[in-house]
């Protein structure tokens, strides 16, 4: 969906581009991190282990891409992984 008028989408592109280029980088790394810590937010509220909120964080963040049969076979090395390296309990 577009809503936004042709002539003010070319204004904010003009007025984007004529930032330095490290400007433009700071600004989009925050705006992932934020995205991505509200992504975090919401998964909190269904997620019952750090692990299960870890591989469903991968899945919404980077799950679109990959194929479904590579994504399932990272999601599941991922959870290995985070297990492996994990301290042992006291």
């Amino acid at each position: 969906m577009k809503d936004t008028p042709e002539a003010a989408q070319n204004l904010y592109q003009t007025l984007i581009m004529h930032r330095p280029g490290i400007e433009r980088l700071k600004m989009g790394c925050t705006m992932f991190d934020t995205a991505r810590a509200l992504a975090r937010a919401n998964l909190r509220l269904t997620c019952h282990t750090e692990d299960e909120l870890r591989v469903r964080l991968f899945v919404r963040t980077y799950g679109g891409d990959f194929d479904p049969e590579t994504t399932e076979r990272i999601s599941a090395w991922f959870s290995r992984r985070v297990r492996r390296h994990r301290p042992p309990a006291p």
